[in-house]
């Protein structure tokens, strides 16, 4: 596996791993000032932003508190000399939600580049399936 997808894959396996721990600091660790995050809830334009990405946290680690997991199923990475995209589906939901949905996964897409050297998050996009 080339050098800058193990990177890629390390920084977001460390993501998921911060934010099933609750670790603001950690989730926000890798991710651009200019950050676009489009999102399972509104607004449906997108969160522009590290900052208002860091207000979208709070109350997603309050649920999730109250048992539902968040780890990663699979997670495929491309990268390029300077930019990337990884795609990964995710176990997310309360164990009741997931015993009655088994194969349902949030589905994540992050868009990356490389800053200074090293790769940072520009674009997430959450979602889950409509059936």
């Amino acid at each position: 596996m080339p050098e800058d997808d193990k990177q890629i894959r390390a920084l977001i396996t460390r993501w998921a791993q911060a934010v099933h721990e609750g670790d603001i600091q950690a989730v926000l660790a890798d991710h651009a000032e200019d950050l676009l995050l489009y999102h399972v809830t509104p607004p449906h334009e997108g969160i522009r932003g590290l900052a208002a990405y860091r207000v979208l946290w709070p109350p997603f680690f309050a649920w999730q508190a109250l048992g539902a997991r968040f780890e990663i199923d699979t997670l495929d990475v491309v990268a390029g000399a300077d930019v990337a995209y990884a795609h990964a589906l995710l176990r997310c939901g309360t164990p009741e939600e997931l015993a009655e949905r088994p194969t349902l996964r949030l589905r994540l897409t992050f868009g990356l580049r490389k800053e200074h050297g090293r790769w940072v998050i520009a674009h997430e996009h959450h979602s889950f399936p409509h059936d």
